[in-house]
Protein backbone atom coordinates (compact mmCIF):
# COMPACT_ATOMS: atom_id res chain seq x y z
CA UNK A 1 0.00 0.00 0.00
CA UNK A 2 1.11 3.36 -1.05
CA UNK A 3 -0.68 5.10 2.19
CA UNK A 4 0.44 4.01 5.76
CA UNK A 5 -3.13 4.59 6.92
CA UNK A 6 -5.37 1.69 6.30
CA UNK A 7 -8.90 2.52 3.81
CA UNK A 8 -11.81 1.01 4.54
CA UNK A 9 -15.64 1.23 3.88
CA UNK A 10 -18.55 1.34 6.33
CA UNK A 11 -21.60 0.54 5.02
CA UNK A 12 -24.17 1.12 3.03
CA UNK A 13 -26.49 -0.67 5.00
CA UNK A 14 -29.35 -1.89 4.53
CA UNK A 15 -32.29 0.62 4.62
CA UNK A 16 -34.42 -1.16 7.76
CA UNK A 17 -31.29 0.21 10.11
CA UNK A 18 -30.34 3.74 10.62
CA UNK A 19 -30.39 4.66 6.13
CA UNK A 20 -28.39 4.20 3.91
CA UNK A 21 -25.03 5.78 4.13
CA UNK A 22 -21.38 5.05 3.04
CA UNK A 23 -18.20 6.61 5.23
CA UNK A 24 -15.33 6.12 3.75
CA UNK A 25 -12.49 5.95 6.75
CA UNK A 26 -8.60 6.58 6.49
CA UNK A 27 -7.05 4.69 9.76
CA UNK A 28 -3.94 4.64 12.03
CA UNK A 29 -4.36 1.44 13.62
CA UNK A 30 -7.64 2.13 14.74
CA UNK A 31 -7.65 5.74 15.10
CA UNK A 32 -9.36 7.50 12.82
CA UNK A 33 -7.98 10.20 10.87
CA UNK A 34 -10.48 10.62 7.76
CA UNK A 35 -13.95 10.03 7.42
CA UNK A 36 -15.49 10.86 4.40
CA UNK A 37 -19.44 10.27 4.47
CA UNK A 38 -20.89 9.53 0.85
CA UNK A 39 -24.44 10.80 0.35
CA UNK A 40 -27.28 9.83 -2.16
CA UNK A 41 -28.40 5.98 -1.44
CA UNK A 42 -31.73 7.51 -0.76
CA UNK A 43 -32.26 10.31 -3.26
CA UNK A 44 -36.11 10.52 -4.91
CA UNK A 45 -35.92 14.12 -6.10
CA UNK A 46 -38.06 15.03 -4.43
CA UNK A 47 -37.87 18.84 -4.54
CA UNK A 48 -38.45 18.64 -8.15
CA UNK A 49 -41.54 16.60 -7.47
CA UNK A 50 -42.57 19.29 -5.86
CA UNK A 51 -42.38 21.92 -8.48
CA UNK A 52 -45.08 19.64 -10.26
CA UNK A 53 -47.68 19.32 -7.35
CA UNK A 54 -50.08 21.54 -5.94
CA UNK A 55 -49.11 23.62 -3.00
CA UNK A 56 -51.67 21.17 -0.59
CA UNK A 57 -50.13 18.05 -2.74
CA UNK A 58 -46.97 18.96 -1.30
CA UNK A 59 -47.45 17.87 2.06
CA UNK A 60 -47.91 14.62 2.12
CA UNK A 61 -44.53 14.48 0.87
CA UNK A 62 -42.99 15.92 3.99
CA UNK A 63 -43.71 12.95 5.78
CA UNK A 64 -40.94 11.00 3.95
CA UNK A 65 -38.56 12.99 4.18
CA UNK A 66 -37.54 12.63 8.60
CA UNK A 67 -40.03 10.00 8.91
CA UNK A 68 -39.45 10.02 12.41
CA UNK A 69 -40.66 13.72 12.46
CA UNK A 70 -43.36 13.43 9.73
CA UNK A 71 -45.68 16.30 11.74
CA UNK A 72 -42.60 18.85 12.29
CA UNK A 73 -42.27 18.41 8.37
CA UNK A 74 -45.30 19.30 7.45
CA UNK A 75 -45.55 21.98 9.88
CA UNK A 76 -42.51 23.59 8.35
CA UNK A 77 -43.43 23.54 4.77
CA UNK A 78 -47.35 24.71 5.51
CA UNK A 79 -45.88 27.72 7.43
CA UNK A 80 -43.51 29.25 4.69
CA UNK A 81 -46.35 28.88 2.54
CA UNK A 82 -49.13 30.41 4.81
CA UNK A 83 -46.54 32.99 5.67
CA UNK A 84 -45.69 33.78 1.38
CA UNK A 85 -49.60 33.85 1.45
CA UNK A 86 -50.08 36.47 4.24
CA UNK A 87 -52.73 34.06 5.94
CA UNK A 88 -53.47 34.42 10.15
CA UNK A 89 -54.14 30.74 11.41
CA UNK A 90 -56.47 30.54 14.27
CA UNK A 91 -55.13 30.29 17.86
CA UNK A 92 -56.85 26.87 18.21
CA UNK A 93 -55.47 25.61 15.31
CA UNK A 94 -51.88 26.85 16.38
CA UNK A 95 -51.84 25.35 19.78
CA UNK A 96 -53.09 21.83 18.35
CA UNK A 97 -50.21 22.27 16.43
CA UNK A 98 -47.72 22.88 19.37
CA UNK A 99 -49.24 19.52 21.00
CA UNK A 100 -48.64 17.75 18.09
CA UNK A 101 -45.34 18.69 17.16
CA UNK A 102 -44.03 18.47 20.74
CA UNK A 103 -45.50 15.39 20.87
CA UNK A 104 -43.24 14.49 17.42
CA UNK A 105 -40.73 15.65 19.35
CA UNK A 106 -41.01 12.98 22.32
CA UNK A 107 -41.54 10.17 19.73
CA UNK A 108 -38.26 11.04 18.22
CA UNK A 109 -35.78 11.70 21.07
CA UNK A 110 -37.53 8.99 22.74
CA UNK A 111 -36.32 6.52 19.97
CA UNK A 112 -33.14 7.76 19.65
CA UNK A 113 -32.36 7.12 23.32
CA UNK A 114 -32.90 3.29 22.56
CA UNK A 115 -31.17 3.58 19.34
CA UNK A 116 -27.97 5.53 20.81
CA UNK A 117 -27.80 3.18 23.52
CA UNK A 118 -27.79 0.20 21.97
CA UNK A 119 -25.05 1.65 19.44
CA UNK A 120 -22.79 1.95 22.22
CA UNK A 121 -23.87 -0.90 23.33
CA UNK A 122 -24.76 -0.09 27.13
CA UNK A 123 -28.09 -1.60 27.35
CA UNK A 124 -30.50 -3.61 24.08
CA UNK A 125 -33.19 -3.11 27.08
CA UNK A 126 -33.27 0.81 27.05
CA UNK A 127 -34.22 -0.07 23.33
CA UNK A 128 -37.71 -1.88 24.64
CA UNK A 129 -38.24 0.76 27.72
CA UNK A 130 -38.37 3.61 24.81
CA UNK A 131 -40.48 1.88 22.23
CA UNK A 132 -42.81 0.29 24.71
CA UNK A 133 -43.41 4.32 25.57
CA UNK A 134 -43.22 5.72 21.47
CA UNK A 135 -45.96 2.91 20.99
CA UNK A 136 -48.60 5.22 23.59
CA UNK A 137 -48.02 8.28 21.12
CA UNK A 138 -47.90 6.58 18.02
CA UNK A 139 -51.62 5.33 19.02
CA UNK A 140 -52.48 8.69 19.70
CA UNK A 141 -51.27 9.84 16.38
CA UNK A 142 -53.51 6.87 14.72
CA UNK A 143 -56.61 8.14 17.12
CA UNK A 144 -55.85 11.78 16.03
CA UNK A 145 -54.99 11.32 11.82
CA UNK A 146 -55.45 7.55 11.23
CA UNK A 147 -51.67 7.74 10.61
CA UNK A 148 -48.61 6.27 13.10
CA UNK A 149 -44.84 7.02 11.45
CA UNK A 150 -45.62 9.44 7.67
CA UNK A 151 -48.52 11.18 9.31
CA UNK A 152 -50.37 13.70 7.54
CA UNK A 153 -51.36 16.06 10.32
CA UNK A 154 -51.31 19.58 9.35
CA UNK A 155 -52.87 21.66 6.70
CA UNK A 156 -52.74 25.06 4.69
CA UNK A 157 -54.57 27.11 6.98
CA UNK A 158 -54.97 24.85 10.38
CA UNK A 159 -54.80 21.31 11.50
CA UNK A 160 -57.69 18.24 9.19
CA UNK A 161 -59.28 17.58 12.97
CA UNK A 162 -60.10 19.10 16.48
CA UNK A 163 -59.27 17.26 19.82
CA UNK A 164 -61.46 16.08 21.87
CA UNK A 165 -61.52 15.00 25.88
CA UNK A 166 -60.63 11.37 24.47
CA UNK A 167 -57.33 11.75 22.91
CA UNK A 168 -56.22 14.49 25.39
CA UNK A 169 -57.04 11.98 28.45
CA UNK A 170 -54.76 9.57 25.95
CA UNK A 171 -51.92 12.51 26.06
CA UNK A 172 -51.73 12.79 29.53
CA UNK A 173 -51.72 9.39 30.37
CA UNK A 174 -48.73 9.34 28.12
CA UNK A 175 -47.07 11.87 29.45
CA UNK A 176 -47.19 10.40 33.15
CA UNK A 177 -46.02 7.09 32.09
CA UNK A 178 -43.30 9.02 30.52
CA UNK A 179 -42.12 10.88 33.38
CA UNK A 180 -41.80 7.30 34.99
CA UNK A 181 -40.02 6.23 32.30
CA UNK A 182 -37.58 8.77 32.07
CA UNK A 183 -36.50 8.14 35.57
CA UNK A 184 -35.78 4.45 34.95
CA UNK A 185 -33.39 5.26 32.06
CA UNK A 186 -32.00 7.75 34.36
CA UNK A 187 -31.52 5.03 36.52
CA UNK A 188 -29.86 2.31 34.19
CA UNK A 189 -28.07 4.79 32.03
CA UNK A 190 -27.41 8.17 33.25
CA UNK A 191 -24.48 6.94 35.53
CA UNK A 192 -23.52 3.76 34.06
CA UNK A 193 -20.16 3.01 33.48
CA UNK A 194 -20.04 1.39 30.23
CA UNK A 195 -22.80 4.64 28.77
CA UNK A 196 -20.09 6.81 30.64
CA UNK A 197 -17.01 4.87 29.21
CA UNK A 198 -18.44 5.38 26.29
CA UNK A 199 -19.59 9.05 26.10
CA UNK A 200 -17.85 10.86 27.92
CA UNK A 201 -15.12 12.83 26.25
CA UNK A 202 -15.86 11.59 23.02
CA UNK A 203 -17.27 13.66 19.78
CA UNK A 204 -16.18 16.56 21.18
CA UNK A 205 -17.46 19.41 19.50
CA UNK A 206 -16.84 23.23 20.66
CA UNK A 207 -19.15 25.89 20.85
CA UNK A 208 -16.70 27.97 17.69
CA UNK A 209 -16.78 24.87 16.10
CA UNK A 210 -20.72 24.49 16.42
CA UNK A 211 -21.10 27.69 14.93
CA UNK A 212 -18.62 27.60 12.30
CA UNK A 213 -20.12 24.33 10.73
CA UNK A 214 -23.87 25.36 11.16
CA UNK A 215 -24.63 22.80 13.71
CA UNK A 216 -28.25 23.40 14.82
CA UNK A 217 -31.02 21.89 17.40
CA UNK A 218 -29.45 19.20 20.39
CA UNK A 219 -26.21 18.96 18.97
CA UNK A 220 -25.75 22.52 18.94
CA UNK A 221 -27.43 22.98 22.03
CA UNK A 222 -24.76 20.53 23.69
CA UNK A 223 -21.88 22.27 22.96
CA UNK A 224 -22.98 24.92 24.79
CA UNK A 225 -25.14 27.52 22.54
CA UNK A 226 -28.28 28.65 23.55
CA UNK A 227 -29.66 28.95 20.48
CA UNK A 228 -33.71 27.15 19.85
CA UNK A 229 -35.80 29.10 17.03
CA UNK A 230 -39.22 28.34 19.57
CA UNK A 231 -37.59 31.11 21.89
CA UNK A 232 -35.72 33.59 19.25
CA UNK A 233 -37.66 33.23 16.80
CA UNK A 234 -41.29 32.17 17.78
CA UNK A 235 -43.57 30.83 15.43
CA UNK A 236 -47.58 29.25 16.51
CA UNK A 237 -47.96 30.81 19.37
CA UNK A 238 -44.54 29.65 21.59
CA UNK A 239 -43.87 32.95 22.55
CA UNK A 240 -46.87 32.04 25.16
CA UNK A 241 -45.46 28.87 26.50
CA UNK A 242 -42.62 29.08 29.53
CA UNK A 243 -40.23 26.24 28.41
CA UNK A 244 -36.43 26.32 29.10
CA UNK A 245 -33.72 26.00 26.61
CA UNK A 246 -31.35 23.13 27.93
CA UNK A 247 -27.35 23.54 27.13
CA UNK A 248 -24.48 21.05 27.77
CA UNK A 249 -20.93 22.38 28.49
CA UNK A 250 -18.53 19.83 27.36
CA UNK A 251 -19.78 19.17 23.29
CA UNK A 252 -19.47 15.50 24.06
CA UNK A 253 -21.95 12.34 23.07
CA UNK A 254 -22.69 12.67 26.99
CA UNK A 255 -24.16 15.66 26.82
CA UNK A 256 -26.20 15.57 23.57
CA UNK A 257 -27.73 12.62 25.70
CA UNK A 258 -28.46 14.94 28.99
CA UNK A 259 -29.95 17.59 26.39
CA UNK A 260 -32.40 15.35 24.62
CA UNK A 261 -33.32 14.01 28.43
CA UNK A 262 -34.17 17.36 28.82
CA UNK A 263 -35.59 18.47 26.07
CA UNK A 264 -38.26 15.38 26.26
CA UNK A 265 -39.21 16.73 29.89
CA UNK A 266 -39.41 20.28 28.37
CA UNK A 267 -41.78 19.11 25.70
CA UNK A 268 -43.95 17.80 28.40
CA UNK A 269 -43.86 21.00 29.81
CA UNK A 270 -45.20 22.47 26.55
CA UNK A 271 -48.00 20.08 25.80
CA UNK A 272 -49.38 20.42 29.35
CA UNK A 273 -49.58 24.23 28.83
CA UNK A 274 -51.22 24.14 25.67
CA UNK A 275 -53.71 21.33 26.98
CA UNK A 276 -54.79 23.66 29.95
CA UNK A 277 -54.97 27.28 27.91
CA UNK A 278 -56.43 25.92 24.75
CA UNK A 279 -58.56 28.26 22.94
CA UNK A 280 -61.69 28.24 21.99
CA UNK A 281 -62.43 28.92 17.90
CA UNK A 282 -62.10 27.51 14.82
CA UNK A 283 -59.38 24.84 14.09
CA UNK A 284 -58.34 25.75 9.92
CA UNK A 285 -58.31 29.22 8.32
CA UNK A 286 -60.75 29.77 4.86
CA UNK A 287 -58.08 28.66 2.00
CA UNK A 288 -59.36 28.39 -1.55
CA UNK A 289 -59.84 24.74 -2.96
CA UNK A 290 -57.61 26.01 -5.57
CA UNK A 291 -54.54 27.63 -4.28
CA UNK A 292 -52.99 29.99 -6.25
CA UNK A 293 -50.53 32.44 -4.56
CA UNK A 294 -49.22 35.63 -6.06
CA UNK A 295 -45.34 35.57 -6.93
CA UNK A 296 -42.60 36.10 -4.78
CA UNK A 297 -40.53 33.92 -2.51
CA UNK A 298 -39.82 33.28 1.41
CA UNK A 299 -37.97 31.17 3.50
CA UNK A 300 -39.19 30.02 6.80
CA UNK A 301 -37.41 27.68 9.40
CA UNK A 302 -38.82 25.88 12.74
CA UNK A 303 -36.99 23.67 15.22
CA UNK A 304 -37.36 20.38 14.17
CA UNK A 305 -36.48 17.82 16.72
CA UNK A 306 -33.35 17.38 14.60
CA UNK A 307 -32.53 21.05 14.58
CA UNK A 308 -33.02 24.22 12.35
CA UNK A 309 -35.66 22.70 9.25
CA UNK A 310 -36.27 25.61 7.01
CA UNK A 311 -38.31 25.79 3.80
CA UNK A 312 -37.11 28.25 1.00
CA UNK A 313 -40.59 28.47 -1.43
CA UNK A 314 -40.73 30.49 -4.40
CA UNK A 315 -44.34 31.41 -6.13
CA UNK A 316 -44.87 32.91 -10.01
CA UNK A 317 -48.76 33.05 -9.54
CA UNK A 318 -50.03 29.16 -10.81
CA UNK A 319 -51.32 26.88 -8.17
CA UNK A 320 -47.87 25.43 -8.21
CA UNK A 321 -44.73 26.26 -6.72
CA UNK A 322 -41.94 27.21 -9.08
CA UNK A 323 -39.36 25.83 -6.28
CA UNK A 324 -39.26 24.64 -3.02
CA UNK A 325 -35.81 24.14 -1.51
CA UNK A 326 -35.24 22.61 1.89
CA UNK A 327 -32.44 23.17 4.41
CA UNK A 328 -32.67 20.11 6.05
CA UNK A 329 -30.94 19.57 9.81
CA UNK A 330 -29.27 16.31 9.31
CA UNK A 331 -27.66 17.13 6.37
CA UNK A 332 -26.27 20.58 7.69
CA UNK A 333 -24.95 18.18 11.18
CA UNK A 334 -23.41 15.83 9.24
CA UNK A 335 -20.83 18.00 7.60
CA UNK A 336 -19.55 18.18 11.63
CA UNK A 337 -19.03 13.97 11.20
CA UNK A 338 -15.68 14.00 10.43
CA UNK A 339 -14.39 16.71 12.94
CA UNK A 340 -15.86 14.94 15.71
CA UNK A 341 -14.34 11.61 14.66
CA UNK A 342 -10.74 12.33 14.39
CA UNK A 343 -8.48 11.12 16.60
CA UNK A 344 -11.48 8.52 18.13
CA UNK A 345 -11.37 4.82 18.21
CA UNK A 346 -12.86 3.70 15.25
CA UNK A 347 -15.32 1.97 17.49
CA UNK A 348 -16.41 5.03 18.10
CA UNK A 349 -17.67 6.36 14.71
CA UNK A 350 -20.96 4.96 15.23
CA UNK A 351 -21.98 6.37 18.81
CA UNK A 352 -20.74 9.48 17.56
CA UNK A 353 -22.78 9.05 13.74
CA UNK A 354 -25.96 8.10 16.52
CA UNK A 355 -25.32 10.83 18.74
CA UNK A 356 -25.73 13.57 15.96
CA UNK A 357 -29.72 12.21 15.22
CA UNK A 358 -29.59 11.83 11.48
CA UNK A 359 -31.50 10.77 9.04
CA UNK A 360 -30.96 9.48 5.83
CA UNK A 361 -34.11 10.66 4.18
CA UNK A 362 -33.83 13.76 4.99
CA UNK A 363 -30.64 14.03 4.02
CA UNK A 364 -31.02 12.97 0.23
CA UNK A 365 -33.77 14.11 -0.19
Amino acid sequence: MDSKFLEINMGPQHPSTHGVLNLKLSLDNEVVVKVEPNLGYLHRGMEKLWENRTYAQVVPFTDRLDYFCAISNNLGYVLAVEKLMGLEIPKRAQYIRVILTEIQRIVNHIGWLGFVTNDAGAYYTINFYTFEEREEYLEIFEEYVGARLTINAIRIGGVPFDIDDKLISMIEKALVETEKKIKDIDKIVTRNRIWLHRTKGVGVFSAEDAVQFGLTGPALRASGVKWDIRKDIPYSSYDEFDFDVPTGTAGDIYDRYLVRVEEIKQSMRIIRQAIKNLPSGEIAAKVPKVLKIPEGEIFHSIEAPKGELGFYIKSNGTDKPERVKMKSPSFINMQSLESMCKGNMLADVVVILGSLDVLLGEIDK
